[in-house]
């Protein structure tokens, strides 16, 4: 390791390798707290050349190679779990074009994701993907997690709006995907790459797909007695046709943490609020709104208010994107889980999930993305406490295989990382996984792509048994 360290110095220089312990310390986790292990290196790379030399230096060197965003993934998807060598991207975050009469960005990975639609505003223009850490979250990392947001339901995930990659692969080679035109052909080897967690390789420049920001908005607050009736209005709404932009909710927990930080005027007694946003053309969405509004009320809405104007739906939005934040007043810590239902099984699942925090001590909030029933149970709980970390991981998999029983998923949008190796085989059969896994030899035969993610380790060429948590320093 000192010899290769020595050679990262040699290529970046020493300012851009980190290998301290003290400057160690930062990578050692991402937002997925519960689970820590330390690279044996960092190092900063401002170039897809430099990344292809550093991958190139692993991969004769026989190091792992883990590529690191911001760190705001829940799922410990930038974790090194084996050592090697973390990529962070900080340094590569420019907007490297833009194509206004296209609506198209290239942009490298480090790219803070908010940033993106602030440069592309005077447009007319934006990048829909919005993560409720998008003030926070690169867009290499929404690629590898294939990031969704609010907003996901009218506009889709991160995949929906990639048109091409340039990726360095573990060797060093640098290969390209897809492109700026529409319709490539061949494989759809970039809806391949996101999602891959970077199992696959490393992207370092992203060709992405902007969109026409709405002509008008529409922003609804309801307020709810109980949570079954806003499980209720959220079919309402999409049984009635109308397909709103965002559709969230948050229970009472979440409401009284956002009001205290916020002071945006939640009722504090409400058992659960509906955020509703309609967009498009103005002409029409007056009635459509009066039309929402109706069927909130008949869903037993105890009051719906329309943000006044755009300060007061900038506010709404602010207390519902760093909501999760906010509960940091209740805990030390907090594990966000990510299934995925059918919107219909709203009512039975959150009565489920209220039994699961009962039955093992803890306490669950809810907040999440109502519309497309990808779900946020929130589970708060004292990271000094190993008995409380243990009830809290074996909640989190009780809710992973409720969601999978039901006919969902173990993610939305946070990913495997991980977190959920051991509930891959939840979805997928044993056929299904080797697949998978001969798809990842193929892209990085040595496997030292981040490894221990996402598929079940393979031992002589056979997918094997996953442990039951994440892996700890």
């Amino acid at each position: 390791m000192k010899a290769f360290i020595a050679s990262l110095e040699k290529l970046l220089g020493r300012d851009r390798v980190l290998h301290t312990p003290a400057a160690l310390m930062a990578y050692d986790c991402d937002a997925l707290t519960i689970a820590k292990h330390r690279p044996d290196v960092v190092v900063l790379p401002e170039s897809t050349r430099e990344v292809a030399a550093v991958c190139k230096l692993a991969h004769d060197a026989g190091v792992a190679i883990v590529p690191r965003g911001a760190g705001t993934g829940l799922s410990g998807g930038a974790l090194a779990a084996d050592g090697g060598v973390m990529i962070a991207m900080a340094r590569m975050n420019r907007i490297l074009a833009v194509d206004v009469p296209n609506r198209r960005a290239v942009v490298q990975p480090g790219l803070v994701n908010s940033p993106l639609s602030d440069a592309v505003r005077s447009d007319g223009l934006c990048f829909a993907p919005d993560p409720s850490s998008q003030f926070a979250c690169t867009l290499g990392g929404n690629v590898a997690e294939n990031a969704g947001g609010p907003h996901t339901l009218k506009y889709g995930v991160t995949t929906n709006h990639v048109l091409g990659l340039t990726v360095v692969r573990s060797d060093g080679t640098i290969v390209t995907l897809g492109g700026a035109a529409e319709g490539m052909p061949g494989y759809d080897l970039v809806g391949l790459f996101v999602g891959s967690e970077g199992t696959l390789g490393v992207a370092t420049e992203i060709v992405v797909r902007l969109v026409a920001i709405p002509e008008a908005v529409r922003t609804m607050l309801a307020i709810f007695d109980t949570i079954e009736h806003a499980s209720g209005a959220v079919g309402a709404l999409i049984r009635s046709g109308i397909v709103p932009a965002a559709l969230e909710m948050m229970d009472n927990l979440v409401v009284r943490a956002v009001e205290a930080a916020f002071g945006f005027g939640f009722p504090v007694d409400a058992a659960a609020v509906l955020i509703v946003e309609l967009d498009g053309l103005a002409a029409g969405l007056d009635r459509q709104a009066a039309r929402a509004r109706d069927i909130l009320d008949a869903s037993g809405a105890r009051e719906v208010r329309l943000a006044k104007d755009e300060a007061e739906r900038q506010l709404l939005w602010k207390s519902r994107k760093r909501a999760v934040g906010a509960l940091g007043r209740y805990a030390p810590a907090h594990a966000t889980q990510d299934g995925v239902i059918p919107p219909s099984k709203l009512p039975e699942v959150l009565e489920q999930i209220a039994r699961i925090a009962e039955r093992y001590r803890i306490r669950i909030a809810n907040v999440f993305h109502a519309g497309d029933g990808n779900l946020h149970p929130i589970a708060l709980f004292d990271d000094r406490d190993a008995d409380e970390i243990r009830r809290v991981i074996e909640a989190g998999g009780e809710i992973l295989r409720l969601c999978a029983s039901l006919g969902g998923s173990i993610t939305g949008e946070h990913g495997i990382g991980v977190e959920k190796m051991a509930h891959m085989e939840l979805l997928f059969g044993a056929d299904d996984l080797l697949i998978q896994d001969s798809i990842r030899q193929v892209w990085d035969p040595a496997g030292r792509m981040n490894p221990g993610k996402v598929l079940p380790q393979r031992a002589c060429g056979e997918v094997g048994p996953l442990a039951s948590q994440p892996a700890s320093a």
